[in-house]
């Protein structure tokens, strides 16, 4: 009686997920990246590593991976809040083991204690979509305890046919992860201890991440495709710096000056992840949530 019970469920899910790309957000009725000044490459960043592996193109920035190195770039200048975007265009074929990312970080300046707002995309194999990675890091890893706060999507359109922008709002109070305008995850403040607030950089990179990033390293990074792109443009970095006053005030993904998201901003990010959500931690009941206290606590 069980198994027939469940079946049709079983059978709903499998459908939803191989039917998903029919389906388009609805309307969020609100785009914060239009509020945002655009900036060239140069005026916001520099190289970080793999000089010879990148190119700046306009206003933006071509970088990529073969077998020799990856690379990465920076901003010039570290922020305690903001509104930070950039418009991202991924390889097609086969990507597995590649990771293609757009982030917040302080590791150069709390090696092994550092905190990290993660957008990265994890290569595929054939046939397969990109995952858009989403992860948050608070005070520590690089001491073989690293506590992840990993969600996962796939998306509704295919990230290597035109340019998407990707963002990350980061205020005191939360975090909010948009594509193309769209929340799909807000991150709150539920306690000090679970949220970032040390000043953090802004960075891009693409890297060999073959041992977890494509199905948990079933797949590798096949270098017979090389060489691997990310391309970067449309930049957007505007908040707080760390050398703003103690007066600056935290920007907003909502039309609500004190932030959080409208009702409908709400219903649009509940849409997608009902629909391309494929990995919540706080479901993950192999995970040890006493690490992760803000999945249960209200």
């Amino acid at each position: 009686m069980s198994t027939i019970f469940f079946l049709p469920i079983f059978l709903s899910f499998i459908f939803l997920h191989s039917t998903n790309a029919n389906y388009w957000p609805i309307s969020p009725g609100y785009y914060p990246s239009t509020k945002f000044k655009s900036m060239s490459f140069y005026q916001g960043f520099k190289n970080l590593w793999g000089p010879n592996h990148q190119s700046v193109d306009n206003n933006g920035i071509n970088i990529w991976l073969d077998r020799n190195s990856g690379s990465g770039f920076k901003s010039v200048k570290p922020f305690r809040s903001g509104y930070f975007g950039a418009s991202i265009k991924l390889q097609p074929g086969y990507t597995a083991g590649v990771i293609t990312a757009f982030y917040l970080s302080n590791n150069e300046a709390h090696p092994g204690f550092h905190d990290e707002v993660d957008i990265e995309f994890l290569g595929t194999t054939f046939g397969k979509p990109y995952t858009l990675q989403t992860n948050v890091y608070i005070r520590g890893s690089g001491d073989g305890k690293i506590i992840g706060r990993e969600m996962k999507f796939h998306l509704w359109f295919d990230p290597t046919k035109d340019f998407h922008h990707y963002a990350i709002l980061w205020s005191p109070r939360e975090i909010i992860f948009l594509v193309d305008d769209v929340p799909i995850r807000r991150y709150a403040r539920k306690s000090d201890a679970t949220f970032p607030l040390r000043p953090m950089w802004l960075y891009g990179s693409i890297w060999d991440a073959s041992s977890w990033a494509t199905e948990n390293g079933k797949y590798k990074a096949d270098y017979n495709y090389q060489p691997f792109f990310g391309k970067f443009t449309n930049f957007k970095a505007s908040g707080c710096t760390a050398y703003s006053s103690r007066w600056c005030r935290p920007v907003s993904a909502s039309p609500y000056r004190s932030g959080g998201l409208s009702r409908q901003q709400r219903q649009a990010m509940n849409w997608v992840r009902s629909h391309y959500m494929v990995y919540d931690y706080c479901r993950d009941f192999k995970r040890d949530h006493s690490l992760t206290p803000e999945c249960w606590r209200k």
